[in-house]
């Protein structure tokens, strides 16, 4: 049996690779792209297009395709309100 030699993805090593990602990640602090307080608003702002959303008689599934999130995340959404 005879062994064939791995080629690399794009011509590069898993060592490659993984050290360009570690670079990616080191560039962007902790990961996140926005501040928390600009996270926390656009996703109340979201809860509440969810509860309006719901107030005009749409399902939770048709909520879910409209906002762009989960049905779960709509489910929340409205039973938080309670």
């Amino acid at each position: 049996m005879t062994t064939r030699k791995r080629i690399p993805r794009n011509g590069k090593t898993a060592r490659e690779v993984s050290e360009n990602r570690l670079a990616h990640s080191q560039h962007h602090g902790n990961g996140q792209t926005d501040p928390r307080e600009n996270y926390l608003s656009r996703a109340e702002e979201r809860r509440q297009k969810i509860r309006e959303l719901r107030k005009t008689g749409l399902s939770i599934r048709a909520i879910a395709v409209e906002v762009g999130c989960s049905v779960d995340t709509v489910h929340n959404a409205i039973n938080s309100d309670a």
